[in-house]
């Protein structure tokens, strides 16, 4: 470690909030503020934000950080940024915001079909290790390569969201690998840009729309003056080109080293594994890496606990639950004792990787259910998508032996023990409950020298907050249920099928 003296800022922008949290260099906060942003859906599958009200809650967000700490701006070590990956962030060429897409947009769904066609999918995924899929940002480039042609010709640089706010404070057009390889945008073993790989997805003519290429411990730039009258931050103060959210969110629950795993349960289902070369695997969604010899291996879908933001929204009666609906639900899978006879639930509220037209489903409910037992379906059937995806890296040679467990869903009182006996190994919970952030300001230490790589500002900065085993008598009872729900799978999708043919879906 070079030096222990200064602060570190994270900052973690998701699709509409974004976090800043003030860390010593031991990792415990000092301040934190959040300010939500809004979405807008200018038409069916799209899903856009306003670039100019990302930075100003950025903006918001810092100084009300540093108002909290009451520390001079010159305390601040470094600056790191996390960002949610994919989705697109288009500069024009004066530099002014043109248009931010969400990584929730679907309006490529179409294009990534035909981007994988013909032995494309495996052509571009024996470049950049994964293949096209809908929020994914070159094939959204494509996208509007081909249907917003003014909009393309206006672009200067397209990049990612934790891109534009590292932009606004630093004036630099930059991004990491971790965050374009995570997007399908550089070629693997190299981590670097390709033009065939942008010609597999027919962008030949976007080599100049790419920013600087850094790792994500790599200064890019220094707070402005511009920035600093906006922040509060000062001038001069280092900016790492900092990480992909779920990369950050590793980092900030303990994973850095070759076989230890990060689960996210939070709006995706994120499940990663640290390995020190790229996994090649087809029925591996992504790679991406951050370092030049670690790398995670990713499995994901929209499926985990932004089901039960579903149901709290719809269902519960925040009167009757005293302003903590969540609470509230696991209080009552709690009173539950587990039964063979169990409802099961799918979590596919936002349709699934394997198919577009999969729904979500309570099924096997008797007279003697009651809520208990749909949440505790609902839990269950999360946790069984996590497997799912955790049986794919499993399959593609991916070892692992136990997993750090972040997002909304590690606050759980129930959920994490039910992860532990689902998947047959040791589960930690971390002791920061904001792990992108605190990701992000482990990589704005490296960068500022306070320690002398991850590994190192990792251990230092990260702790565990509970650990929970596997119940032994627990095994044989989720096995069988766990089989069960891959049964109902199958037989559900050709009616899914149906439903969405019927809806003009397919």
């Amino acid at each position: 470690m070079a030096d222990t003296g200064g602060l570190l800022l994270g900052l973690d922008a998701g699709n509409t909030v974004i976090k800043a949290v003030l860390f010593d260099a031991a990792g415990r906060q000092r301040a934190a503020s959040e300010r939500k942003g809004a979405s807008s859906t200018p038409a069916p599958g799209h899903v856009e934000r306003d670039m100019a009200e990302l930075w100003a809650n950025a903006a918001a967000v810092i100084r009300d950080c540093l108002d909290q700490a009451r520390v001079p701006p010159g305390a601040i070590a470094a600056v790191g940024c996390a960002g949610h990956g994919n989705g697109l962030y288009l500069l024009d060429r004066a530099g002014a915001p043109l248009l931010g897409i969400q990584s929730i947009d679907s309006r490529a769904a179409t294009l990534a079909e035909a981007l994988r066609a013909d032995g494309n999918g495996a052509r571009l995924h024996a470049l950049c290790l994964q293949e096209p899929w809908p929020s994914q940002t070159p094939a959204l480039l494509a996208w509007l390569r081909r249907h917003a042609p003014d909009i393309y010709a206006r672009a200067e640089t397209a990049f990612l969201c934790k891109d534009y706010v590292t932009y606004r404070l630093t004036g630099r057009r930059t991004s990491d690998v971790s965050d374009m390889s995570g997007a399908g945008l550089v070629r693997f073993p190299d981590c670097a840009y390709d033009n065939d790989l942008l010609a597999a997805y027919g962008l030949d003519d976007a080599g100049p729309l790419l920013p600087d290429l850094h790792w994500p411990t790599d200064i890019a730039g220094r707070v402005t003056a511009e920035a600093e009258a906006a922040t509060g931050l000062a001038e001069g103060t280092p900016v790492v080109a900092g990480l992909f959210d779920v990369v950050a969110n590793a980092l900030g629950s303990g994973v850095v080293d070759e076989g230890q795993a990060s689960i996210i349960a939070g709006t995706w289902s994120i499940n990663q594994v640290v390995a020190r070369r790229p996994i090649v695997d087809r029925r591996v969604f992504m790679v991406s890496a951050f370092e030049a010899d670690r790398v995670v291996a990713i499995e994901s879908s929209a499926t985990s606990a932004a089901n039960l933001e579903w149901y709290v929204r719809e269902f519960v009666d925040r009167d009757r639950d005293h302003l903590d609906p969540f609470g509230a639900c696991n209080r009552l899978v709690a009173d539950v004792t587990p039964a063979a006879d169990d409802p099961y639930f799918h979590p596919y509220l936002h349709g699934s990787r394997l198919s577009a037209t999969m729904r979500a489903g309570f099924y096997g409910v008797a007279g003697w259910h009651g809520e208990g037992h749909m949440l505790r379906a609902l839990f269950e059937g999360v946790a069984f998508e996590h497997r799912r995806h955790i049986d794919v890296l499993r399959s593609a040679g991916v070892r692992f032996d136990s997993a750090a467990l972040s997002g909304g869903g590690a606050r759980s009182e129930v959920w994490p023990q039910m992860f532990a006996d689902i998947l047959g190994i040791p589960v930690s919970v971390p002791a920061c409950s904001e792990a992108g952030a605190l990701g992000a300001a482990i990589a704005a230490g490296v960068g500022a020298g306070v320690f002398a790589d991850l590994p190192d500002a990792v251990r230092a900065m990260t702790a565990t907050r509970a650990r929970f085993l596997p119940n032994p008598g627990m095994a044989a009872h989720y096995e069988e249920r766990y089989r069960t729900y891959g049964q109902l799978t199958e037989a559900m999708k050709p009616v899914w099928a149906r439903m969405a043919g019927a809806h003009g879906e397919t």
